[in-house]
C-alpha cells in the first residue's frame, strides 16, 4: 500500500484550532492527523474526539499517550472509546513519556522499557476484548474486560525511538510512531528492527517540515532546530552527523545552513515543495507506512503550512 500522508496538530496551539485543522486536512485528501499530548499542554483524547467528530473519513492517531500518566485499563477505555466513535479511523500511540515531566507529576518508573512492554502488550489484549489477569512490575489487573469492544480493532503503535526500545517495539507492538525529529537513517534503523514482523507493520515517522520559495530561506528557518537536535536519538544515524558538528564548531548556525542539498534531504522535508516530495520518496523507500508533517508551533503558520502539506502531497 502507498505510504499514508498526515499532518500534526502543535501542541503549542489551543484545542479549539483542532477541528479547523481536522476540516482542512480531509477537505484537501490528506490521510490521517497526529495528536500530540506532551506535558503540561493539551491531552489527545480530547482533541482526537473533536477531530473525528467534525470528519468523515480522516484517520486520527494518538501520539503519543505516555505509559504511566494512565493506567493500562483506562488507556484502552480511551482508545475503544475513540474507535467505537469512529470505527476503523483511530491508531492509538503509547510511549514512555518525557521521564522528567512524569516525575514532575508524579508518575515516574523505575524501568520504562518494562513499563511499557506491560502497558502496550495489556492495552492490545484489553482492545482485542480479552478478560485480562496480569501482576506486573508496573499494570496490575484483576479480570478487566471492556464492555464496549471496538470493531475493527485499532492498531497501537509505540512511540519510540532509541535501539532497545525500537526492539521492545518490534515484539510488542503493531507498529512504531517516530517522534521527531527523526531522519532517513532513522527510519531505516526503525524498519530493520522490526524486520521479522508480520506483514502490516506499521512505520509512521513525523516528519520536519519548512517549505519556501527559496530553499535557503527554508535552511535559514530551520538552522537553529538542526543544531539543537544534533545530539538527539533522531539524528543518531547521520552518516555525516560528525561533519555536520564539525560546521557547526567551526561556522555556527551559517555552517549548518551551507551544508549540501543532499543532507537537508535526509533530516526533513526542508526546502522548497519538490524538495519536500523528494524527502518523502526517500522515506518510502525505506519502508515507512506513513508520514506526518510537523508544523510551525504558532497556529497561523501552521494553517498557511496545511496549504503546503496538501500541495505536496497532491504532487507527490
Amino acid at each position: 500500500m502507498a505510504m499514508t500522508i498526515g499532518m500534526s496538530f502543535p501542541r503549542e496551539c489551543s484545542a479549539s484550532g483542532v477541528t479547523e485543522f481536522a476540516q482542512r486536512l480531509e477537505a484537501g485528501a490528506i490521510d490521517e492527523l497526529w495528536l500530540v499530548e506532551d506535558c503540561f499542554f493539551t491531552t489527545a483524547p480530547p482533541l482526537a474526539a473533536a477531530a473525528l467528530a467534525t470528519t468523515e473519513r480522516l484517520t486520527v492517531g494518538l501520539g503519543i499517550l505516555p505509559a504511566v500518566a494512565r493506567t493500562a485499563a483506562v488507556t484502552a477505555m480511551e482508545i475503544a472509546t475513540l474507535a467505537s466513535l469512529a470505527p476503523g479511523r483511530v491508531v492509538g500511540g503509547i510511549g514512555h513519556g518525557i521521564q522528567s515531566w512524569m516525575a514532575q507529576m508524579g508518575a515516574a518508573t523505575a524501568s520504562p522499557l518494562t513499563t511499557l512492554d506491560e502497558v502496550i502488550s495489556a492495552v492490545r489484549r484489553l482492545l482485542r476484548g480479552e478478560t485480562v489477569t496480569f501482576q506486573g512490575r508496573e499494570v496490575a489487573l484483576d479480570e478487566v474486560r471492556l464492555t464496549h469492544v471496538p470493531d475493527p480493532v485499532p492498531l497501537v503503535l509505540a512511540g519510540v525511538g532509541g535501539p532497545k526500545s525500537l526492539a521492545l517495539a518490534a515484539r510488542v507492538a503493531d507498529g512504531v510512531i517516530l517522534g521527531g525529529p527523526s531522519t532517513v537513517p532513522h527510519c531505516r534503523a526503525a524498519r530493520q528492527a522490526g524486520h521479522d514482523h508480520e506483514p502490516g507493520w506499521q512505520l509512521e515517522t513525523l516528519v520536519t517540515m519548512a517549505v519556501a520559495a527559496d530553499a535557503r530561506d527554508a535552511y535559514r528557518q530551520m538552522a537553529p532546530t538542526v543544531a539543537e537536535h544534533l545530539g538527539s536519538v533522531g539524528f543518531r544515524h547521520l552518516p555525516f552527523l560528525d561533519d555536520l558538528r564539525g560546521r557547526h564548531e567551526t561556522d555556527g548556525l551559517a555552517g549548518i545552513v551551507g551544508m549540501p542539498r543532499d543532507w537537508w534531504l535526509q533530516i526533513g522535508a526542508i526546502g522548497t515543495r519538490d524538495d519536500a516530495v523528494e524527502h518523502l520518496a526517500l522515506l518510502e523507500a525505506e519502508g515507512v507506512t506513513g508520514a506526518a508533517f510537523f508544523p510551525a508551533p504558532d497556529l497561523e503558520t501552521a494553517r498557511g503550512q496545511i496549504d503546503d502539506v496538501i500541495a505536496i502531497a497532491a504532487a507527490r
